[in-house]
């Protein structure tokens, strides 16, 4: 069987699965949204990457002295919900700008298995109904408890947390105040420092 490098090795019109994932040798990273390939956008424009770093560094130090860990893509997330019997039967695997995950049983040498407590995802003009939607629905069915969309050109921050298995709307934070963190009790970033120099 040939390796796969280039993405044009594969058949995008098929399902394939994360053991499949594992075996590809691509130069650019994809995700697997219920067994479909899903080529990522293009490099995230410099407002995308600043607003990236800085949230790094806010969540970070946030974190430091607990047990939750942060990760930042490229970081495989293999969502298991409806597929929980091994790679084989993993067909989803996204890569979130951001993710917080506190249980240490989640993560192994390749990433996380299982949804994230806290999902960040950066908003682009090449990915927004992906985030919006797709994700959306996904990390909703999944379990992820809180999921943050940060829009840096609108520069807002609307935020959902899981009741009930729905996502409710915690809130939109669109000026300088404190943006509550409600999967890290106590945690709260500063919305000016988020968008510190765009």
């Amino acid at each position: 069987m040939a390796v796969i490098t280039d993405i044009s090795q594969l058949d995008l019109t098929k399902t394939y699965t994360y053991a499949d994932y594992l075996t590809w040798r691509l130069d650019e990273f994809v995700e697997l949204i219920k067994g479909r390939v899903r080529q990522m956008s293009p490099a995230p424009r410099v407002r995308h990457q600043s607003v990236s770093f800085r949230l790094n560094t806010l969540i970070g130090i946030a974190l430091q002295g607990g047990k939750c860990q942060g990760f930042a893509a490229p970081f495989d997330v293999r969502l298991l919900k409806s597929t929980p019997d091994g790679d084989t039967r993993v067909s989803t695997v996204v890569q979130p700008d951001l993710c917080v995950i506190c249980d240490p049983a989640k993560l192994d040498e390749f990433g996380c298995v299982g949804a994230p407590d806290w999902i960040i995802e950066i908003l682009s003009p090449g990915n927004m109904a992906h985030d919006s939607k797709t994700k959306f629905d996904l990390y909703e069915e999944n379990g992820v408890r809180e999921y943050w969309m940060i829009d840096p050109g609108l520069k807002n921050i609307i935020i959902y947390t899981l009741e009930n298995d729905q996502y409710q709307l915690r809130g939109e934070f669109y000026q300088p105040g404190p943006v509550p963190v409600a999967t890290l009790h106590g945690v709260e970033l500063e919305w000016a420092e988020v968008f510190e120099g765009i």
